[in-house]
């Protein structure tokens, strides 16, 4: 990989999304530490706070997250795993929850630092920790899925971002062939009894029509239909970075949302 990808564009190249990883844990993690933009608490999940981290493997076009995913040797600064669950500590004490989460970007990069952070979460008071990922990572080191399995309060929520191979690379800028890898890590969190579930940006039709979500729940079904039954569809947020980064890739998304698809009905 030549040229570190930013943001989509149409003349992006499609990229190895494992590379992409390994490339860009070069610039957000030493050692046990690892890169943070902020750490606080929002009304999600009932109350969470979360720590956002640097550095992502794709680069989906309807993305929420701030500049550090594509630039992520300009944004944040090195935390240790104790430094880290500290500042989570410190936000959740002050907001009064007991629930943490990682978020922004993507999470799995940094392995032994995030495994260290379960481990002091496990130790703790705190009840639930969300770990948020795209599932690249997952579906290509299922030793680190039987690792997260391990730690008895964490709860994997598993974002796809397409139904099929050619949508997948047109809308995070990964080689299709990359597709099939968060349906690994899927299974590969089956196999290991870890606790999670599958959700997707599937609900807006303004980013995914209905032959590439009945593709996408036909995919999920096939692994095992109790996966549709929470499944959590998703539409797009206007955040300022979003719509940034669907202009520069030239999607025309409409505002406002006009309708959803129906929820599914087994």
């Amino acid at each position: 990989m030549k040229v570190y990808p930013g943001f989509l564009t149409p003349s992006s190249k499609p990229f190895d999304p494992v590379e992409l990883a390994r490339i860009t844990e070069r610039l957000v993690c030493r050692n046990l530490y690892r890169k943070y933009t902020d750490f606080y608490a929002t009304g999600v999940y009932g109350g969470i706070v979360t720590g956002y981290t640097c550095g992502c493997c794709l680069r989906c076009s309807f993305c929420w997250v701030d500049w550090s995913r594509d630039f992520p040797e300009k944004y944040g600064r090195f935390y240790s795993p104790e430094e880290s669950f500290r500042m989570l500590s410190k936000a959740a004490d002050n907001y009064g929850t007991n629930r943490l989460r990682l978020s922004g970007a993507e999470p799995t990069l940094c392995k032994d630092h995030l495994l260290s952070i379960l481990d002091l979460v496990e130790r703790s008071k705190y009840k639930l920790f969300i770990l948020e990922t795209n599932g690249i990572i997952f579906g290509v080191d299922e030793d680190y899925v039987r690792k997260i399995s391990e730690f008895k309060k964490a709860h994997v929520r598993v974002s796809l971002k397409a139904g099929t191979p050619k949508d997948f690379t047109r809308k995070t800028g990964a080689k299709g062939e990359s597709f099939e890898l968060p349906f690994k890590g899927i299974k590969n969190l089956m196999k290991h009894s870890c606790s999670f579930h599958v959700a997707a940006m599937s609900a807006d039709p303004r980013i995914m029509i209905s032959s590439e979500r009945n593709a996408l729940l036909g995919k999920l079904a096939e692994i095992d239909k109790n996966l549709l039954t929470s499944l959590e569809e998703e539409v797009i947020d206007p955040y300022q970075t979003t719509l940034k980064r669907l202009k520069y890739a030239e999607c025309k998304i409409e505002w406002p949302l006009k309708k959803i698809y129906k929820p599914i009905k087994l």
